[in-house]
């Protein structure tokens, strides 16, 4: 394992400590647990969102707290969940008097501690807070009826939950309709992906899984879950458009929708083969009479080091577009 840490125990810790060093300013903590994470700025009246999940996915889950987004953020260590204490700490810290929506990815771990927390914010704080939970990847199974659980995973696409929701507290909508515009972009967003590599988490050093060096795997998770087929390296084109052929047909997308598109790279993919993928998806889209209103390439949620990529669409319409477009600041995330 070659990486440049100290030990692997304290590879997470000693991030954090990186990050509130370099951007003192917009970020802290909450008392002494620095995986609490939580921006300076405060607006009373505003609705608190908070997130929260493994490290080893930056700028994901922690890079979007920050002005016009997230309020705070519970840090889990690499590919684990937070747990109960620090959601709960992060809770009340971003309550600012108009209750607290949480935003995170559908996985059992994380689910299980946030729930846990809004129940005790709930109780011991008279904090109300509400959940919506992210669930883009189409290489996951949707759900079959209306009644059956969503199990599809929470990826990249979370983005653009955040992003609108962000914006919809920033102008001081109350905690219901900061909801409703959550759930309306989470149902928006389709995602899938491809790795051509694994990761190393510090602490096992080795990789989960092997994937051989001429092989690619379609629809792998961020944390290596099991994607659609394992095949042969293809060209970038015949990649992008066995993404975009699952993706399309999911919600599905129609010519004369308007979208924005997310190019994510997972963590060793050069940002001049996310553009190959995005040069793609353009004639694609265009081919289809699918207009894209606004683009974003470039690491948005990774996988530690594993090399791959994925695609999200977000259909708009004009107050998804106008909660899109509105400006945001962090240390990782910058629109203006």
């Amino acid at each position: 394992m070659k990486k440049i840490i100290n030990q692997p125990e304290n590879m997470v810790t000693e991030m954090l400590h990186g990050i509130y060093a370099a951007h003192p300013e917009q970020v802290t903590y909450v008392h002494d647990d620095i995986h609490c994470y939580i921006s300076k700025q405060k607006i009373p009246g505003k609705v608190g969102i908070v997130t929260g999940g493994g490290s080893g996915h930056l700028p994901l889950f922690l890079g979007y707290v920050g002005d016009g987004l997230l309020d705070g953020c519970a840090i889990g260590e690499v590919f684990q969940s937070p747990n109960v204490e620090q959601i709960f700490e992060v809770t009340k810290a971003v309550n600012q008097g108009a209750g607290v929506l949480y935003i995170y990815g559908n996985y059992n771990g994380d689910i299980f501690n946030f729930n846990m927390a809004g129940d005790m914010a709930d109780m011991e704080e008279d904090i109300k807070v509400e959940t919506v939970l992210g669930w883009d990847d189409v290489a996951s199974p949707a759900p079959k009826t209306a009644e059956e659980k969503n199990t599809r995973r929470g990826v990249a696409g979370i983005y653009f939950i955040y992003k609108c929701a962000g914006a919809a507290a920033r102008r001081l909508l109350p905690l219901p309709e900061v909801k409703r515009i959550a759930v309306k972009a989470r149902d928006a967003v389709r995602t899938m992906g491809v790795a051509l590599s694994a990761c190393i988490v510090p602490v096992v050093g080795k990789p989960g899984f092997i994937i051989a060096e001429d092989e690619m795997e379609l629809g792998m998770g961020i944390h290596g879950e099991p994607g659609i087929k394992v095949t042969k390296m293809e060209p970038a084109d015949q990649i992008t458009d066995s993404m975009l052929e699952v993706i399309v047909g999911d919600l599905p997308y129609q010519a004369g929708d308007e979208v924005a598109v997310l190019v994510n790279g997972l963590g060793a993919t050069p940002l001049e083969e996310l553009y190959v993928i995005f040069n793609r998806v353009a004639h694609n889209l265009a081919e289809r009479g699918i207009h894209i209103h606004r683009s974003y390439v470039g690491e948005f949620a990774t996988s530690m080091e594993m090399a791959g990529a994925s695609i999200s669409l977000f259909k708009l319409d004009e107050e998804l577009k106008s909660l899109l477009d509105e400006p945001a600041n962090t240390p990782f995330f910058k629109q203006f």
